[in-house]
Order: C-alpha cells, then sequence, then structure tokens
C-alpha cells in the first residue's frame, strides 16, 4: 500500500513579528510596465512582518505573478523598492538576495536523491559537511521526508516531490520564501494535505512566507493576510476574516464569496446601522458603514450565499420562488427568483443539506445586518 501523501487599500500595518528566521519586508510603490503600454503592477507597497504568511490573490492578469518575480529579482522593477531585513535588493541579482522559491513546476534533479536535492543548495553555499548533514536531516524529518532519503524523484508522487521541493528551500534558512500556485498540479485532495503542511512548518519556524494563488479557498486557508489584486493594483490587504467579513470593494465581495448584489437606495441612515430599500419593494438592514451614506442613494447591498437564510414567505427582506436545489455534499446550494416589480436575476443560497427546500417552494430570504455590505451604485454618476 502507498505512504500516504500528508504533509488594505495600502495603509498597510503589519502585526507584530513572529520569532524565527523569517525576515520582514517592505515594498513602495513597485511599477512594472510591458511593451505595448500593458501596466502589469501599478504602484503597490505593502508592509510584510517577519513570520507571516501573506498570499496574493488575483486572478490571471491581476499583477500578482509580477510582482513574485520582481520581489524575486526575475523581473526588473520600472520604478519602486523592495527592501529584506532592513536590506534594500532592488537591484540585486536573484541569487544574490537568498530568497527561497518554489514553483508549481518541481524542478528537482532527477539524478540526484531526495538527500541530495535538498543538500545542493548548502553545498553551493560550502556549507561545513556536519552542518550540512545536521540541516539536511531536520529539514528532511521536520517534512516527514527522512524514510525516502535515498530514493530519487521518479519514484515519489507528485505530492511527495513538492514536499522535497519545499525542503530544498527551506533548508538554507532564506529570510523570506516565494511560492508560486506551488499546489497548481495536484489533486483537490492532496492540495488540502500539503496546505496543512506548509501552515504548520511556516508556524514552526517562523517563517516569511509570499504565496501566489488565483484559489481563493487555498488563500483563506493558509494565510495570515491577503492582497485581493486586480488590474495590477490592491483592491485589500487584510486577514482571511476582514476580508470576507467586511469587503471594502464590491470586487473584492463578489472575488472571495460570490456575493448576490441586490440593487435599491438608502432609506434610514444612522449611527448604528443603514436601511436599504431594495428595488424588489423589500427592506434590508446593513451594518453602519462608511460606503453610499447619502440618503436615497443607488447602493448595492452585497450577501454571501452562505450568510442567507430561508424564512417563511412573506418574512425577510423579500419573498421568491425557489429555482433550482443543488446537491454538493454537506451542503446544498439553492436559486432563488425575487419576487417585485424590478426584480433581477436569482439570489444565491448555501444550506446545510439537511434543510433544503424544493424547486417551485415560496421563500422568504433574511440576513443578520452584520452580513450585509453596501457599496454606492458603480452607474451613478455616468
Amino acid at each position: 500500500m502507498p505512504e500516504a501523501d500528508v504533509m488594505s487599500d495600502l495603509s498597510h500595518s503589519a502585526p507584530a513579528a513572529l520569532t524565527g528566521s523569517g525576515k520582514p519586508l517592505s515594498v513602495t510603490r513597485l511599477r512594472k510596465r510591458y511593451r505595448g503600454g500593458v501596466t502589469a503592477v501599478d504602484e503597490v507597497s505593502m508592509e510584510i512582518a517577519a513570520g507571516e504568511f501573506v498570499t496574493f490573490l488575483g486572478s490571471s492578469g491581476s499583477g500578482k505573478t509580477t510582482t513574485l518575480m520582481m520581489i524575486a529579482g526575475f523581473c526588473e522593477p520600472d520604478s519602486g523598492s523592495i527592501v529584506v531585513g532592513g536590506n534594500d535588493v532592488t537591484r540585486l541579482a536573484p541569487q544574490k538576495r537568498g530568497l527561497g522559491f518554489v514553483f508549481q513546476q518541481y524542478l528537482l534533479f532527477p539524478h540526484m536523491t531526495v538527500w541530495e536535492n535538498v543538500a545542493f543548495p548548502l553545498q553551493l553555499r560550502d556549507t561545513p559537511k556536519a552542518e550540512l548533514r545536521r540541516r539536511v536531516g531536520e529539514t528532511l524529518e521536520m517534512a516527514g521526508l527522512s524514510a525516502m532519503a535515498r530514493r530519487r524523484p521518479r519514484e515519489l508522487s507528485g505530492g511527495q516531490q513538492q514536499r522535497v521541493a519545499l525542503c530544498r528551500a527551506l533548508v538554507y534558512r532564506p529570510p523570506v520564501i516565494l511560492m508560486d500556485e506551488p499546489l497548481g498540479a495536484l489533486d483537490k485532495k492532496l492540495r488540502d494535505q500539503l496546505q496543512t503542511e506548509i501552515k504548520r512548518i511556516q508556524q514552526e519556524l517562523g517563517l516569511t512566507v509570499i504565496y501566489v494563488t488565483h484559489d481563493q479557498e487555498e488563500a483563506l486557508v493558509l494565510s495570515d493576510r491577503i492582497a485581493v489584486m486586480r488590474d495590477g493594483r490592491i483592491d485589500q490587504f487584510d486577514t482571511p476574516r476582514e476580508l470576507f467579513e467586511r469587503p471594502r470593494t464590491p470586487f473584492v465581495a463578489d472575488f472571495l464569496g460570490a456575493a448576490n448584489f441586490l440593487p435599491g437606495h438608502i432609506e434610514e441612515h444612522t449611527a448604528d446601522h443603514l436601511l436599504v430599500r431594495l428595488d424588489t419593494g423589500g427592506l434590508l438592514k446593513a451594518r453602519a458603514q462608511q460606503a453610499a451614506s447619502v440618503a436615497k442613494a443607488p447602493v448595492r447591498a452585497a450577501v454571501q450565499p452562505g450568510r442567507l437564510a430561508l424564512r417563511p414567505a412573506g418574512e425577510g427582506f423579500c419573498t421568491g420562488t425557489v429555482e433550482t436545489v443543488t446537491y454538493v455534499g454537506t451542503l446544498v446550494r439553492v436559486t432563488v427568483r425575487p419576487e417585485g416589480a424590478v426584480a433581477t436575476g436569482v439570489v444565491r443560497l448555501e444550506l446545510p443539506a439537511g434543510r433544503a427546500p424544493v424547486p417551485g417552494e415560496r421563500v422568504g430570504l433574511g440576513a443578520e445586518p452584520a452580513d450585509v455590505s453596501v457599496f454606492a451604485d458603480p452607474e451613478e454618476g455616468r
């Protein structure tokens, strides 16, 4: 039986540093423009604490990988600076920055054993043999690879090879480890297992990690903070909880949680709450917030599918008819067509499987004010 493969705006104040080998990293007004006038990264700034796990999250073309490559030294910025542990590395060659890098492709030497692959960075640094043996042994043991030290990459599974690649980046204790979608080639079960291992190792060693992914769930699971990127800029840089529960832009609300956007206007605004009159006629209460605070201003109220609740027809902020019910294991995904003079689109819910309604059923929809974000209507003023 084969062995199991277990394994914000730009007011970016970093949390207290953790003890460990990781160093702080500062990025100031990084900018990269390619031929043809395409601006890949536009004035990106952030402060990352020692021992912090930060993820660059965004879709293709958002600038996340280009930003990572500039930090690594594989891509030269047009302007801006990169400081690691107090040292400006902006114009240094990649090999002189001393950073660790883990790619989606494992890039292991096929003719070398696991031990030799992991030892290679230390050999390049002329590490004394006793120190080399100690570090390689400790690193392999930490990753659960000691029993595979004499195997070659072709004798390992994909998950085991990725752990070897991680060990090779860890063994020389770099101040910052950069990871470019390292789990993208693995199946979901194995990705989940390796996420757990990566987070455990990062916390045990106090590593500073910058991680790139387009997978929202992966970013939420791994990160201390997430930089949500779009069009070369950071839309919001915050903790996973703040991003999910307090999105500052409609893009973040939609990208992190596939939010429902319900059009309406401000009916009441107090220090405690907003009251939104939806275009469907119902009233939706939201927490107090800065966005769209002008009375009668057109707005869009955003609610994540998992934060909506079923109510009896006639109750809640709207009543509608269930259109689809899709079983996805412990959850059901439900779409409801709202009733009203101006009903646009459907509302999506995620409910426990035992509470599933049936298609054609009339239901009410409710939400707690704390779970409702309100944004100015982007069409207003055009």
